[in-house]
């Protein structure tokens, strides 16, 4: 299993930023695969999460209506669309799966077992 992000920057508040994450090893068909965030001096959160097979999406509150996690199957790529970006969001962002897990929301809550390098968000003016 392999994840490889991409796509991270500096971006102004207010802004928007897509990253993205290529998989390889295995095939968007069945796990579920999600975005998480680490930022400096806090722990690692999940920030949205995708069931593979049904598609069924997962976001916490402080997300709801400004990341979107969507694949492209074709591509065995992930990606995560964020809008209206604050300073907040600035973080580390890490795609992972868990190849025995097929619940987005599981996946977001118990934890992923294989996780990419991580791309760096910056949100600031």
């Amino acid at each position: 299993v392999q994840l490889q992000a991409s796509g991270g920057g500096l971006v102004q508040p207010g802004g928007s930023l897509r990253v993205s994450c290529a998989a390889s090893g295995f095939t968007l068909n069945r796990p579920a695969i999600g975005w998480f965030r680490q930022a400096p001096g806090k722990e690692r959160e999940a920030v949205s999460c995708l069931s593979t097979w049904n598609d069924i999406t997962y976001y916490p509150d402080f997300v709801k209506g400004r990341f979107t996690i969507s694949s492209d199957k074709a591509k065995n790529t992930v990606y995560l669309q964020m809008n209206n970006l604050t300073p907040e969001d600035t973080a580390v962002y890490y795609c992972a799966t868990d190849l025995a897990q097929s619940s987005s929301h599981a996946l977001c809550h118990g934890g992923p077992t294989d996780w990419g390098q991580g791309t760096l968000v910056t949100v600031s003016s």
